[in-house]
């Protein structure tokens, strides 16, 4: 068991200083889809390991401009806003549906606009990660809920906490299967 506690503490330390790119720094130049999908996964692959899900395809990416989460290329060419949605997107499909996701981008682009949407789900995403990096180095967790925020904020702060959660719990599976497959099937505290 304690080697569990030491990996969770080592792959904590690696999501230590995880940072989603604001929207000021996500490139200003028009990009191609293979380069898009090309940042995204960079952008992402620190929290979202490629060799257990697939991050982002040319498929997905078209299938998102027919169900209008995102809006269509020009001349084939993605912007920030592309960025930003396909990152956001990414995300929190690993936790919600498409239909909850393509709701809540409409919700939170209503209530703060695009920009300060994207910008407010990176803090609360890097924020919900602190709390299971601190979780994973065995550190008192953070409150995950501040009760003065309000209610169009509790989405995006719920949906961040989820696949924060999310990515802690399939990190504890597998390091509890790797034990055992290491250890036999004996009972382990």
């Amino acid at each position: 068991m304690n080697e569990i506690k030491s990996s969770l503490r080592v792959w904590g330390e690696e999501l230590v200083n995880v940072h989603l790119p604001r929207w000021h720094e996500l490139p200003e130049i028009e990009l191609y889809m293979d380069q898009v999908i090309t940042l995204v996964e960079r952008y992402l692959s620190p929290v979202i390991p490629k060799e257990k899900h697939t991050l982002l395809t040319s498929s997905m990416v078209n299938n998102y401009v027919k169900l209008g989460l995102i809006p269509a290329p020009k001349k084939k060419r993605y912007n920030q806003k592309h960025l930003a949605f396909l990152i956001a997107i990414t995300m929190l499909k690993q936790v919600l549906t498409i239909p909850e996701i393509k709701q809540g981008i409409i919700f939170q682009g209503a209530a703060v606009g695009i920009r300060e949407a994207y910008n407010l789900f990176c803090d609360e995403q890097e924020a919900a990660l602190a709390v299971v990096v601190s979780q994973a180095m065995g550190k008192e967790p953070i409150a995950a809920f501040d009760h003065s925020i309000s209610v169009e904020f509790m989405v995006v702060k719920g949906a961040t906490l989820s696949f924060a959660t999310k990515l802690f719990t399939e990190k504890v599976i597998e390091l509890e299967q790797k034990y055992l497959e290491e250890n036999g099937e004996q009972e382990h505290e």
